[in-house]
């Protein structure tokens, strides 16, 4: 098997594994680390040659956009306060716990090396995160702090990481050159990634077309990450800040097929992409068992240690942040998501897993430093890094799902109702309104009006039929149910219609781009 079969092997690893999970309950990454580790004890599967420095730039500025595709500024706004407390503090405290004990426990590790350790495993994966926590119907306040901490925790623990590396291969290290280059790549970062955002906005609103600006959506975050990176900032908040700009002035809201296609676009470069980059955190294995040398039962008790710095860090830190938190909350009107009771901290707890960040900084460690020594202690790190990924990945991954049933976790239905029929109700008083401001200046058809009318107010019941009068309730579902009827006849009739016209692309004569032309008509009408 070659490399670029192995490609396809986890390509196709990353489709099957989604179904599997769903009927499993379980998450679909952690599986698909766990096939990686397999394919990477078979013989015959080779070593993986992607080159260490191009895993981030490949890897996370697509799971980065997909994932802020599903939230916003104004959660991140809302939330701000708990997600520094995690994305900064809670790395900066772990940081330091791990390179303490590294650094007194594992024989010939330099103290600036043991920082890189720390700090390659302070940050939970933003992808796992919101994979695991958004598949087990989490409170939306869970799955909102987890989702920022994430995403802007890489971007600490990568600063920390490039200058502990830089101090180890260097020999030196100063205080206030670390704490400038922190400043300059935040600076640099919001200034890349809000220029782009503006520029990507502009363009796409001059392209047009829905596969253009979908095929441009795809090289943003490409670009935004290397020209922050190359200007010496960091690529992370670059893609973060472009992708929530862009975001926030998606605003046409007519433009159906391009908000459609664009989602199911996504959707697919997620699966894809998440599914190929767990994998090759399992496939690292073989790499990681190559480094023991005949000292594998040490290795594994400094692994256990540092996995339980890790954990324990993570706990002992979030007990007394939430209390402080809902202090403060309570002192103050704040609307920030916070996490309610300590079951729901429990949960946050245990959702810290490390990952596809943590896999790129533990194998992009240079080989030698700058006198040409070898790395004090690379090989004892990368194995001690790889072991508190998979541990914290594939035991706690796989555990979640039953400490979140243990514990009764579980998303707030009646607040999501509430918000539901609320929109709900919105969205049939935006169209009454519009209604009645074409009947001032355009005089409808006294049949057409009534029919509009009563199009107006099924738009808000059709979303939410809680919102129907109880006296009416009964004629709504009578009449809902006719309208069932007619449109289950206008799905079979376009149905037959599109099947005729596919038909006719094989026949002598006919133009394939024609007949593609008249179908997309058709599939346009299907989805209206």
């Amino acid at each position: 098997m070659d490399q670029l079969a192995l490609l396809f092997v986890l390509l196709l690893g990353a489709i099957l594994i989604v179904p599997l999970g769903d009927r499993l309950g379980l998450p679909a990454p952690v599986l698909m680390t766990l096939v990686g580790a397999v394919l990477a004890l078979m013989p015959f599967v080779p070593n993986v040659a992607l080159p260490p420095d191009y895993i981030l730039p490949l890897l996370l500025p697509p799971l980065l956009y997909a994932a802020v595709q599903r939230t916003s500024w104004r959660q991140f706004a809302a939330n701000i306060r708990p997600i520094l407390l995690l994305a900064v503090a809670l790395v900066l405290i772990t940081t330091a716990a791990v390179a303490a004990v590294a650094h007194a426990a594992v024989p010939g590790l330099p103290l600036a090396a043991a920082v890189a350790l720390g700090a390659l495993v302070a940050p939970p994966d933003p992808v796992a995160a919101t994979a695991v926590a958004g598949s087990l119907g989490l409170p939306r306040r869970l799955v909102s702090i987890l989702e920022g901490e994430g995403l802007f925790n890489d971007v600490t623990a990568i600063v920390l990481y490039h200058v502990a590396i830089a101090a180890a291969v260097s020999g030196t290290f100063s205080w206030p050159e670390a704490a400038g280059e922190l400043v300059l790549s935040a600076v640099v970062a919001l200034a890349v990634g809000l220029a782009l955002g503006w520029l990507a906005n502009r363009l796409m609103g001059l392209l047009g077309d829905a596969t253009l600006q979908i095929g441009l959506s795809l090289l943003v975050p490409y670009v935004s990450y290397v020209l922050a990176e190359v200007l010496l900032g960091s690529g992370v908040l670059a893609v973060l800040v472009t992708a929530l700009y862009l975001a926030e002035q998606a605003a046409d809201a007519d433009a159906v097929v391009s908000r459609l296609v664009g989602a199911t676009f996504w959707q697919i470069i997620d699966t894809l992409v998440t599914g190929v980059a767990f994998g090759l955190i399992g496939l690292e294995l073989h790499h990681v068992l190559g480094t023991a040398d005949h000292r594998l039962g040490l290795l594994l008790g400094w692994s256990a240690l540092v996995v339980a710095v890790v954990v324990g860090v993570r706990l002992l830190y979030l007990l007394p942040a939430t209390w402080l938190t809902k202090r403060m909350h309570k002192r103050r009107d704040y609307d920030e998501e916070i996490p309610v009771g300590w079951r729901e901290t429990v949960v946050m707890w245990w959702s810290g897993m490390r990952g596809v960040a943590s896999v790129a900084l533990a194998l992009a460690i240079p080989l030698r430093t700058d006198d040409g020594a070898p790395f004090p202690a690379r090989d004892e790190i990368v194995f001690i890094a790889f072991g508190v990924i998979m541990t914290t990945l594939v035991a706690q991954g796989l555990s979640l799902p039953w400490l979140v049933r243990r514990l009764g976790v579980r998303a707030d239905a009646d607040t999501e109702e509430a918000l539901e029929r609320d929109l709900a109700l919105r969205a049939a008083r935006a169209a009454k309104r519009r209604l009645k401001e074409i009947e001032e200046v355009e005089e409808l058809p006294e049949d057409i009006s009534d029919r509009l009318h009563r199009a107006a107010y099924d738009v808000g019941a059709r979303i939410s039929p809680d919102i129907v009068e109880e006296e009416r309730r009964e004629w709504f579902a009578r009449r809902a149910e006719r309208l069932g009827i007619l449109q289950r006849v206008q799905r079979e009739m376009l149905s037959a219609a599109r099947h005729e016209v596919l038909a006719a692309r094989s026949e002598p004569g006919a133009d394939p781009e024609v007949v593609d032309r008249i179908l997309r008509h058709l599939d346009v009408r299907s989805l209206r």
